[in-house]
């Protein structure tokens, strides 16, 4: 698969809420994901650390409220997104926005590396 096609479905699955069939499909199990410094996870690598921080942020969100993922960019093996959700953590009263741009690297029909963009959340209390 090229990069755009790999960026189109990856979005395609990820606006349908099918995040564990996209990592399933596309992800090499040896995925480096980075987060952003300050934040909760930071960097982690393979299938596994990828499924642990996909729990634990499922355990820290009280309420999902909306989600907007954007039309992907791409650039030979890269693309890029923006996704826009709005949720309720457990410990806040009242919901928060949160954007972050997404740096995907495929190689051979694969993810092999995935890197956010955002302002980390302070610490809940």
């Amino acid at each position: 698969m090229t990069t755009q096609e790999v960026a189109t479905e990856m979005v395609a699955l990820c606006r349908a809420g099918k995040w564990e069939e996209c990592i399933q499909k596309f992800y090499s199990p040896d995925i480096k994901s980075i987060e952003p410094e300050g934040a909760t996870w930071g960097t982690v690598q393979g299938f596994d650390a990828i499924a642990k921080k996909g729990q634990e942020w499922q355990e820290m969100v009280a309420e999902f409220h909306s989600s907007e993922i954007s039309d992907p960019i791409v650039a030979e093996n890269f693309f890029s997104i923006t996704m826009k959700s709005k949720v309720t953590m457990k410990g806040l009263d009242q919901p928060i926005n949160m954007d972050k741009v997404c740096v995907y690297e495929v190689s051979d029909g694969k993810v092999v590396k995935e890197q956010f963009f955002y302002t980390p959340m302070p610490a809940l209390a």
